[in-house]
């Protein structure tokens, strides 16, 4: 089946579709495939280059292992 056949089948079938957990879910799954590129780019750059710096950071290899962390963290958890 090609990419217009199968297009158009889909439109079809949504079109008869009356439930909208149905309707929000094929929603959810198409706006995902949509907007693969992800949500980088709407996230505050403070938090871009907080994470930029963290990945240099684990390429450097300064990381500790996650039983370091929660016991640092664990009485706040």
């Amino acid at each position: 089946m090609n990419t217009v056949k199968l297009k158009s089948d889909l439109h079809s079938l949504i079109d008869k579709v009356e439930n909208t957990t149905i309707l929000n879910a094929i929603r959810a799954i198409l706006s995902k495939e949509v907007n693969e590129e992800d949500f980088w780019n709407e996230l505050p750059l403070n938090v871009q280059e907080s994470v930029k710096r963290g990945m240099e950071q684990a390429k450097r290899g300064e990381t500790r292992p996650h039983s370091e962390a929660m016991k640092k963290y664990e009485k706040w958890l």
